[in-house]
């Protein structure tokens, strides 16, 4: 028999594909089963990157590229940090990967000796944890609660920073609250990671360009020009661009922090796919109007989500700045007992009592905040609207 790794203990599948694989599992069986699990955009690829990928394949394009980018994709990436962002990088100063998750494990594999600490504000992608485990860091979660907008405080971070912290991690807008930081808020953090010169700070700006009613994006090292030489800052086309399948991640970083990074990829995966890169050129350099068009299609149901969930009882809603989330606390429905009488103990309680009312969600813990739950409004109106019924009806059964 083969033994496995111990190392295996230290991290746990993502909670957001077991939920959604659960739900998927339940509508194998013929059950009605709205899933509002999954964190990518349910709008198809742009026609005009489809295209560039199907003109790479027509001319050749698919061979293994350099480790970390084509020359290509890396000159498209220096170009939008610089119009979109401020930021002026070298194209040995870009790093891409086979989605954003790669890029931050090949960071912190590169960065990270065992038992160096890692400050990640809670609640926080399921994922950040578990990577800094994998590179045999400790994760420190500092909660941000909902009455601070979900937000870190700039004390907060100062009291979460020790000798062995070696990483922030902060993600604006943050999956899972929807929470986006604008300039004075993320001033006061950078002003705090400048008196700890030992502390890096790793963006993770993949919704960016989500944001709703005027909130402006905003990234550490455009803030902080002081914290540009130890500053990765993390971004994709998944999320912007409807490409999650297409796994494009990308950073702009030091230069020895690149090379590191370039180590790691060089003998775990290699390049990113030729033809994905070819696709990720077109997406940052073609037009950009269906970005908004289809931001002003999440805002919509964004609106819908809040004003429906607020109705549920029990349930109290805040109203996300960015992404595609909404991340509701459900404590008012602590306590409560079901039709057959199970008590409601636990937000997983609480979930897998709406996955009987044909509702999948995810719990909040897994995100590091209880008693809370992730719903992506990342599916047509019209579903959406039917999952947030059956969750009022759910709800006014508790008793």
């Amino acid at each position: 028999m083969i033994k496995l790794a111990s190392r295996l203990g230290r991290f746990q599948p993502s909670a957001s594909r077991v939920a959604s694989q659960r739900a998927a599992e339940l509508k194998a069986q013929g059950r009605d089963i709205i899933a509002l699990t999954a964190g990518e955009p349910d709008f198809d690829t742009p026609e005009n990157i489809k295209a560039a990928a199907a003109r790479a394949m027509a001319r050749g394009d698919t061979k293994y590229t350099n480790t970390d980018g084509t020359p290509e994709l890396k000159k498209a990436v220096a170009a939008k940090f610089k119009r979109e962002n401020g930021l002026d990088y070298a194209t040995d100063q870009i790093s891409v990967g086979n989605g954003g998750k790669q890029v931050l494990l090949n960071a912190l594999m590169a960065t990270l000796e065992q038992g160096d600490e890692v400050v990640i504000p809670a609640p926080y992608w399921v994922s950040y944890p578990d990577l800094v485990r994998l590179a045999e860091g400790v994760p420190v979660p500092v909660r941000c609660p909902q009455n601070h907008g979900y937000k870190l405080m700039p004390e907060a971070l100062d009291a979460a920073i020790t000798k062995r912290t070696r990483w922030l991690i902060i993600n604006s807008p943050c999956n899972p609250s929807g929470a986006a930081y604008g300039r004075p808020k993320m001033k006061a953090l950078t002003d705090v990671l400048l008196q700890h010169p030992h502390v890096a700070v790793m963006t993770d700006d993949m919704y960016e360009h989500i944001l709703y009613d005027g909130h402006e994006f905003c990234t550490p090292a455009a803030v902080e020009p002081r914290l540009y030489e130890r500053t990765l800052t993390v971004n994709g086309v998944s999320k912007t661009y409807s490409m999650t399948g297409w796994r494009i991640g990308y950073a702009g970083g030091p230069r020895e922090l690149i090379k590191g990074m370039a180590k790691v990829q060089m003998q775990t995966t290699s390049n990113p796919c030729s033809i994905s890169q070819a696709a990720a050129v077109e997406a940052l350099n073609g037009p950009q109007d269906i970005v908004r068009q289809r931001t002003a299609e999440f805002k919509k149901r964004r609106d819908v989500a809040v004003e429906m969930l607020n109705q549920a009882q029990g349930i109290v809603c805040p109203k996300p700045e960015g992404a595609f989330y909404v991340f509701p606390s459900c404590a008012g429905t602590i306590g409560k007992r079901t039709p057959q009488g199970r008590e409601i103990k636990t937000d997983e309680d609480f979930t897998n009592y709406l996955l009987e009312h044909g509702v999948g969600v995810v719990q909040g813990t897994a995100y590091g905040m209880a008693p809370y739950f992730r719903i992506s409004f990342a599916l047509s109106m019209e579903r959406l609207t039917e999952a947030c019924r059956r969750i009022q009806r759910a709800c006014a059964d508790l008793r």
